[in-house]
């Protein structure tokens, strides 16, 4: 079964994970320093946590589509290539916690989406190298943000 990501960063990670924890009535299915998210089987969702700064607002880190295998984030790299979207893929990658392949693209209004398989669990954060879409919109390297002073277009970003 494929599920949507929401990605958001937080400034208050516990307070986050209590309020999303009501909301869905369910607890995280995994936390790490800085970081959490939930496997919402109703609406099937994947939200995920990032911390942020202290006192910054709530923003959207990234948008996904999590698929069960690697042949179909391959899949849809080629439908995303096909349809004539800039794509970016990453395989064998630590994001999140986990190992994974994916492949990125950007919406009209620059907001990233990966469609992505988790292979693995792993052990930190990680540092993804996909392309930052849109100022805010993440950048620490990990999940949305390309590899510190990397230029957009290097990263492979439609952005520009």
């Amino acid at each position: 079964m494929s599920r949507a990501q929401l990605a958001l960063r937080v400034s208050d990670l516990e307070a986050s994970i209590t309020f999303y924890s009501k909301l869905f009535g369910t607890d995280p299915a995994k936390r790490r320093e800085g970081y959490a998210n939930f496997a919402i089987a109703e609406p099937p969702l994947k939200l995920v946590l990032i911390e942020g700064e202290p006192g910054e607002e709530t923003r959207l880190d990234h948008l996904g589509v999590e698929v069960e295998s690697t042949d179909r984030v391959t899949a849809a790299a080629t439908r995303l290539k096909d349809a004539g979207l800039a794509t970016f893929e990453e395989n064998d990658t630590s994001c999140c916690y986990a190992r994974q392949d994916k492949v990125w693209v950007h919406g009209p209004g620059k907001e990233p989406w990966e469609v992505y398989v988790v292979k693995a669990d792993a052990d930190t954060l990680g540092k993804s190298a996909a392309p930052d879409a849109a100022p805010g919109a993440g950048g620490d390297g990990c999940c949305t943000g390309r590899t510190a002073g990397e230029a957009p277009e290097a990263a492979g970003c439609a952005c520009g």
